[in-house]
């Protein structure tokens, strides 16, 4: 097996020539800690990104920050911490996912990050990753070098290709340089704990919470079986956990005033600053699936106030551990023993409605041992929207060199 390790963008761009020129696909890296998203490749090549590291520039007047692709998420974000800032998305870290620990472990990047466009619990008030990422250089399935977007905040250069490579999965082009918005950290934070609440009920707490003017920044649901998965704090019972932020005159006002708005029938607590951020970190990691490698794990993306409602029709036929982010917009859904399609069916059956009408996305973050590899772990697409996926894969790919079937099967 060929393997290139370029540590600049000029040997980025000879490599993936060269891989052209012998009619090699390549498989691309960068930590590798999210190899197991999307589906499994068996290519003659790896383009091994993890050389094109380190922070670049940075500037936190201008709220900037430039590194190179693979520079891990544990560098940004102690570079950040240390002038008071953060990336606002929230970008989860999946090694546990994957069983990944040691070495292995804690190499997921900032590149990786935005190629899958992945967000965590803030995404209900900052946006998603993609809406942070302000430029790139990089290197096409053509072997050419290109760039695109800037390093300000307000960039108007004619198509946001920086919008396009995130959740591209690397099938369109190589980042070598990544550039991205960064906010600054909240002085401190609370999250609230209403329980205990049955599915419905905690739904309609979370519309209500992010419907008050408390602006709140993450919203989500533990059942009893995902809160016992927590390692940190101890004996969360099942709950709705809502997380205020901001300066720490403003928070006991504020979480005094959600309890006694939402926890009428129920009871409250509340966490405060080191304690609540672990418990959205494990939120964010998906960490009550870190144990449950025997079975499927799904996320799937729906209507606000659509979650609980999915999960409960998916509970009468299918044995899964599940809890609620994004206040009910996103399902995460551990299924065991549903025979060579995860419930794939049936997840998206429960997903798009009895007359296939409602929007949403299921996705397999990780496969159970006798999973088919034929199924497909993205959302499949309508035919235009294939039609137009395979026009762009065709611009910037022609030759399918980069990551050929990792997110739909390729001929």
């Amino acid at each position: 097996m060929t393997r290139f390790t370029p540590s600049t963008i000029g040997e980025l761009s000879e490599a993936v020539r060269e891989a052209l020129g012998a009619g090699e696909p390549l498989e691309l890296l960068c930590g590798g800690s999210k190899r197991g998203l999307g589906r499994p490749l068996q290519l003659p090549g790896t383009l091994d990104l993890s050389r094109l590291s380190g922070i670049r520039s940075y500037e936190p007047s201008e709220l900037v920050l430039t590194a190179g692709a693979a520079t891990t998420l544990t560098e940004i974000e102690a570079a950040l911490a240390a002038k008071g800032q953060m990336l606002a998305f929230e970008p989860p870290d999946w090694s546990a996912l994957y069983g990944l620990s040691g070495e292995e472990a804690g190499k997921a990047s900032l590149g990786g990050a935005l190629a899958s466009n992945l967000s965590g619990p803030r995404r209900v008030k900052a946006g998603a990753a993609r809406d942070h990422f302000l430029g790139f250089r990089a290197v096409s399935g053509r072997g050419e070098m290109f760039k695109a977007g800037g390093k300000v905040v307000k960039n108007v250069t004619g198509y946001d290709l920086p919008k396009l490579m995130a959740g591209s999965f690397g099938t369109l082009a190589a980042l070598e340089e990544v550039t991205v918005k960064v906010l600054p950290r909240p002085q401190s934070e609370e999250s609230v704990l209403l329980f205990p609440l049955e599915p419905a009920a905690a739904q309609s707490r979370l519309d209500l919470a992010l419907g008050s003017p408390l602006e709140l920044s993450a919203a989500a649901y533990l059942p009893a079986a995902a809160a016992a998965q927590i390692e940190a704090p101890k004996g969360l019972p099942a709950a709705v956990v809502l997380r205020l932020e901001g300066p720490s005159a403003s928070l006991r006002e504020r979480r005094e005033r959600l309890q006694k708005e939402l926890a009428e029938g129920c009871e409250s607590s509340f966490l405060e600053g080191e304690e609540s951020a672990l418990l959205w970190r494990a939120i964010g990691d998906g960490a009550p699936f870190s144990k449950l490698l025997s079975s499927a794990l799904w996320r799937l993306s729906a209507a606000p106030r659509r979650g609980a409602e999915i999960a409960l029709r998916l509970s009468r036929t299918l044995d899964l551990c599940w809890y609620l982010d994004w206040g009910g917009g996103l399902l995460w859904a551990a299924v065991k023993g549903a025979g060579e399609d995860g419930g794939a069916r049936l997840l998206r059956e429960a997903l798009h409605g009895e007359g296939g009408g409602e929007s949403g996305s299921a996705t397999l973050l990780r496969r159970s041992p006798g999973l088919s590899y034929a199924l497909a772990p993205f959302e499949p697409q309508s035919e235009a929207l294939s039609a137009l996926s395979r026009r762009v894969k065709a611009a910037f790919d022609p030759c399918g060199i980069l990551n050929p079937g990792r997110m739909v099967e390729e001929s």
